[in-house]
């Protein structure tokens, strides 16, 4: 029983670290900010936004934005591949954000299996993007997942 909890937990936790960073990558994204881990501690530092959260939550939360910012340019180039009559900088600035971060955790890193990072992506998708933004980053998370197994064949 304790391990399901536990396990429970950190599902928890990494949900709300993605939730943390899909925040602070749009707000980056609107908002350019050269010193972006100066910009990053100042957002988790924020009394009314983090003020509860745990170091581990935070930490992954840092983790997840760093990979992200380090992997941003291929991500770019993945995209472009796969969205037709779209570039990057058309999408809806979140639906682009949650794109690069389920791509980068559960595609290029792979520290998420992928049908996991369909459903997260899914969850920030209906919690932070417009009301057709789930079903458009799932199409393009299916094309990701298409041209990845293409690629390893």
């Amino acid at each position: 029983m304790k391990r399901k909890f536990i396990h429970k937990q950190k599902f928890k936790n990494r949900h709300r670290a993605r939730e943390l960073a899909v925040q602070f990558l749009y707000s980056l994204d609107v908002n350019p900010e050269e010193d972006f881990l100066n910009a990053l501690e100042l957002f988790l530092s924020m009394d009314d936004l983090t003020l509860n959260e745990t170091e581990e939550v935070k930490s992954y939360c840092r983790e997840l934005v760093k990979d992200v910012l380090e992997h941003s340019n291929e991500v770019d180039r993945l995209l472009l591949r796969t969205v037709t009559g779209w570039s990057p900088s058309r999408m809806v600035s979140v639906d682009r954000v949650i794109l690069k971060l389920t791509i980068v955790e559960g595609f290029i890193i792979k520290k998420l299996p992928a049908q996991s990072a369909f459903a997260e992506a899914a969850m920030l998708a209906n919690d932070f993007g417009t009301q057709n933004s789930a079903r458009f980053v799932n199409g393009v998370l299916a094309r990701v997942y298409k041209l990845f197994n293409v690629e390893k064949e």
